[in-house]
């Protein structure tokens, strides 16, 4: 046999060994970033700050210009429901595609919300119902942790974000009448403000810039994005 010759074993497993390290690294760096940003979220939201009574502000102030009738605006409510990390998965936050046939924001990324109902005790009541009816999220399963200051939207609602902890891993129904799909972004991308980029849209006749985020094929832009954009600054202060 040729001595100069390393066996092949020998070499398949020095590069197998070394790939591996740098995966791993790679793995390890990524889930300290998923971990970091999961704990800023929950700091914020401990520190006796009145972040409720910040508005929630769109990319461009001119948007508030479009609301005719700023009086007139239905209150509305939209759960961001953060799923707590593991060592196996990171956070991810529940976003939705509404459906075709919906007269408003239809096909849309949204968060799951609504109209606030007269029977409803208040914001954070009607962000668990509506969750709970358009993706089956139990409101057991939802560890409420704060809201966010409400957005007003030229379509004609007051919205207020209300932000809740769940299990990861949730088996979730979208209801067929009000949702196309269900998928989950990871926290860290979410809460990332370089992340997010402004487009122009044409809206009334005018251009006006909005805030907007791809994410496999999914188009986070609007309303959604401005909530999560400022949720972002909030948290990254």
């Amino acid at each position: 046999m040729d001595s100069t010759k390393k066996p092949l074993s020998t070499v398949s497993l020095g590069g197998t060994t070394k790939d591996s390290s740098r995966e791993t690294a790679q793995r390890s760096e990524k889930l300290v970033t998923e971990q970091r940003a999961y704990a800023a979220l929950l700091r914020h939201f401990l520190m006796p700050v009145p972040f409720a009574e910040r508005p929630t502000e769109h990319a461009d102030p001119r948007i508030h210009q479009d609301i005719l009738s700023p009086s007139s605006l239905r209150a509305a409510a939209v759960l961001i429901a953060v799923s707590r990390p593991s060592s196996a998965q990171p956070s991810r936050v529940v976003l939705t595609l509404r459906s075709e046939k919906l007269k408003s924001h239809a096909g849309q990324v949204s968060l799951p919300g609504g109209t606030c109902d007269a029977e409803d005790d208040d914001v954070i009541d009607t962000a668990l119902r509506e969750a709970e009816e358009e993706v089956g999220l139990a409101r057991s399963e939802v560890e409420v942790i704060g809201q966010m200051g409400e957005i007003s939207l030229p379509s004609g609602f007051r919205i207020t974000p209300v932000i809740g902890l769940i299990d990861a891993g949730l088996t979730l129904t979208p209801c067929p009448d009000e949702v196309a799909d269900i998928f989950h972004p990871p926290l860290d991308l979410l809460l990332d403000p370089t992340a997010y980029s402004r487009s122009i849209t044409h809206y009334r006749g005018a251009d006006r810039t909005i805030f907007e985020l791809p994410y496999e094929g999914f188009r986070i832009w609007g309303a959604t994005a401005a909530i999560l954009y400022s949720l972002a600054k909030q948290v990254s202060r």
